[in-house]
């Protein structure tokens, strides 16, 4: 298990007024919103989520990079648990045409306004129960879902990450905070969190969970 940065360049690309988040809107009342992962959550407001989340190609960059550490190749299957709307796993399928993509997500309305290239590789359902026998896939990975879950959720939701990949290629990554001023920052941007750690501290949830692929974070600086 290794801890490994795939995104935090992507996420540093835009700026956030953390403390304008709390104070221009009803904070707790936004979150009850964007926690239902509806139309709001994706494509409402800004107050609700993302405020509109759109292919534009800022993902291709990313899924060359990790296909290329993980030594991805035609033929491989690839699980994106927390999918979202599938762009990653279409950037998978260009940076490394072959491969075969499947992806899972809560939200109903995420699936249903997926690209429409992996669409009918999608399927809503909980991150702690997936419908895959034992080692269904070659590379398993969940980019800023298991935060989303109560601390009992992730142990579940990193198990089943394990349980469904084969050997350690696998990785997820969270929201986290390496000192107080990160912290206080998660907080105050923070819609759908419901797990709160340091880097250490999902480390070693990972471990008690048994997982054995990698890991990274993201920080809000």
């Amino acid at each position: 298990m290794a801890w490994i940065d795939f995104i935090q360049t992507l996420h540093s690309s835009t700026k956030r007024d953390y403390v304008q988040r709390v104070v221009e809107h009803d904070k707790a009342a936004c979150a009850e919103v964007a926690r239902r992962f509806g139309r709001d959550y994706w494509d409402g407001e800004r107050q609700y989520g993302y405020g509109g989340y759109r292919y534009d190609g800022r993902w291709l960059p990313v899924a060359e990079k990790i296909a290329a550490h993980y030594g991805l190749k035609p033929g491989d299957r690839i699980l994106d648990i927390g999918c979202g709307k599938g762009y990653l796993l279409h950037e998978f399928t260009r940076a490394v045409p072959g491969v075969e993509v499947f992806g899972v997500d809560i939200s109903a309305y995420g699936i249903a306004y997926a690209k429409p290239e992996v669409r009918n590789r999608l399927a809503v359902c909980d991150a702690r129960a997936l419908p895959f026998p034992d080692g269904s896939f070659d590379f398993v990975i969940s980019l800023g879902t298991f935060h989303n879950l109560p601390i009992e959720g992730v142990f579940g939701a990193l198990a089943e990450a394990e349980r469904v990949g084969r050997g350690d290629r696998k990785y997820f990554m969270v929201e986290s905070f390496r000192n107080e001023r990160e912290k206080a920052n998660l907080l105050y941007w923070q819609l759908t969190c419901q797990s709160f750690h340091d880097p250490q501290g999902w480390a070693w949830i990972a471990r008690q969970a048994g997982y054995r692929g990698d890991y990274g974070f993201i920080y809000f600086e």
